[in-house]
């Protein structure tokens, strides 16, 4: 990372809360460098997440975090007329040692050139995420939708891909 803190040397005790401190820190800094070999949620710069790294700019760095038993998180997304929960994010803000404010994500696939939110929960169960769905999942958009999360309460995070949201621009 830029600030050349060793990633194994978690200032908090948690490793979630320091793996999304690093990813809206990478994202804050999103400038041109070097090729990385393995990636990461830890991999800078933003943009070089999918190798062979995306020549075009970025300014997001989506993720998945899981709960204890292993589950992804979901949050609702409002105002989508084809995908009613997500388990995409990308960091906002955070704050107060380990809470941090995520936009949610609209999980997409491509229909003809066109972005197609995905829904991604199971048709027979209104409960739970369908995980054959999620892999159909190749693009993503921003949503309005914002929630505040604990990171110490999530057990894993996982990186998924460094997209451009046309967030920052």
């Amino acid at each position: 990372m830029g600030s050349g803190k060793n990633h194994d040397d978690f200032r908090s005790g948690n490793c979630v809360c320091e793996v999304v401190r690093a990813i809206k820190e990478i994202q804050d800094n999103a400038v041109e460098d070097e090729c990385v070999e393995c990636s990461s949620c830890f991999t800078e710069p933003l943009g070089t997440l999918v190798s062979p790294a995306r020549r075009e700019p970025v300014d997001t760095r989506v993720f998945i975090l899981s709960t204890e038993d292993g589950s992804p998180f979901h949050a609702f997304l409002t105002n989508e007329s084809n995908a009613c929960v997500s388990i995409f994010f990308r960091v906002e803000e955070v704050f107060d040692n380990c809470c941090a404010t995520l936009r949610v994500l609209v999980p997409g696939r491509r229909e003809g050139g066109n972005f197609h939110a995905v829904n991604l929960v199971s048709s027979g169960d209104k409960c739970c995420i369908d995980l054959t769905k999620v892999c159909q999942v190749e693009r993503f958009r921003a949503s309005n939708d914002c929630i505040t999360v604990d990171l110490s309460c999530f057990c894993s995070v996982q990186c998924v891909a460094d997209v451009n949201l046309g967030l920052c621009n």
